[in-house]
């Protein structure tokens, strides 16, 4: 039979005297907790445990707690909408120069034009929208493109390792010798410019860098305990490499993809600004801006400024975002 223990006593190890309950957990067992002389029982420290959730709750969460990424998230899709779905709004006619020439050249923001006319005529706010969808789309699927052939090639790399790591990689370092700009000129001069040509020729001189980036991945995961496990099961090459290096390595590659993206879009309008963009009647906020360079000289400042302004605010938002991203999937920086 279990006796109540209730007494006062002296602690055996520090000599403090202390109340003893027992609390009957069994038959004929009992826990005695310290009860100090003027508190509860005392538990465990470190506070209380709470649920953290899932991985993704856990991106989110850290994501959702820079605010500069949040708006940097409202700009985008913001941006996204204004080109794609505005134009289904606001109709104007962006595609035939001969219907453009019918409006006033170099009118200034007023009724009918909210932000004015260029130097052919064509309405600046719905040339503001027709240039962003090339803009995104090149930013995009360049940025797509870049990406998947980077991670391949590091991959490999990374994981067959040797001399054809080291061949792999001097190719790799002979390219990125080679100025961007000037590459991207001398193909856009060689090939007839197109939106297609320019998705690819952007993505040929950005696949180099996740390259690297991944490369350095594999070399660190494919010593792992589970990838060795793999290869001792019998796994096939494809399948250590598919299934296991480039999905851990997905942090680094969703970063670099979202920054990648805002390169994109400044090659472009570097590329436009020079000369090189699309072919007329179809622009790009780089175009707008070479064309509206000598108009701002005249003091038509309004052929200038809404696709520096469209540009700038893209870039930044998608290097908030980016930013975020970095640190929402960086294990060592989440608040777990």
């Amino acid at each position: 039979m279990t006796t109540p223990l209730d007494r006062f006593d002296r602690e055996p190890v520090l000599g403090t005297e202390g109340e003893h309950t027992a609390v009957p957990i069994g038959l004929g067992e009992a826990i005695v907790p310290l009860v100090g002389e003027e508190g509860p029982p005392l538990g465990p420290e470190g506070g209380e445990s709470a649920t953290t959730g899932g991985l993704g709750l856990q991106i989110l969460r850290v994501f959702v707690e820079n605010k500069l990424a949040v708006v940097g998230a409202l700009v985008v899709i913001a941006m996204v909408l204004f080109c794609f779905v505005g134009p289904s709004l606001y109709h104007t006619n962006q595609a035939n120069q001969q219907a453009a020439l019918l409006n006033p050249e170099n009118a200034p923001p007023g009724t009918g034009h909210p932000l004015g006319t260029d130097q052919t005529g064509f309405d600046i706010l719905g040339r503001l929208m027709y240039g962003g969808q090339t803009s995104l789309i090149v930013g995009f699927a360049s940025a797509g493109v870049a990406t998947v052939l980077g991670v391949l090639y590091g991959a490999l790399a990374g994981f067959f390792g040797g001399w054809a790591d080291a061949l792999m990689m001097r190719i790799v370092d002979v390219l990125l010798s080679i100025p961007v700009l000037f590459m991207l000129i001398a193909l856009v001069t060689i090939f007839r410019a197109s939106e297609s040509l320019l998705i690819f020729v952007i993505a040929f001189v950005s696949w180099l860098i996740p390259a690297r980036l991944v490369r350095g991945e594999t070399l660190t995961l494919r010593v792992r305990e589970y990838v060795q496990a793999v290869q001792v099961m019998g796994g096939s090459r494809r399948r250590i490499v598919g299934r296991h290096i480039i999905p851990n390595a997905i942090g680094t590659i969703v970063v670099f993809a979202t920054f990648q993206i805002a390169d994109s879009i400044l090659l472009l309008a570097a590329l436009g600004f020079l000369g090189f963009g699309v072919p007329a009647p179809q622009t790009d906020w780089g175009t707008m801006l070479s064309n509206g360079a000598d108009a701002a000289g005249n003091g038509w400042w309004w052929q200038i400024y809404p696709a520096g302004v469209a540009i700038v605010l893209v870039v930044v938002a998608f290097n908030f975002v980016g930013d975020a991203l970095r640190d929402a999937l960086e294990v060592r920086l989440q608040r777990r």
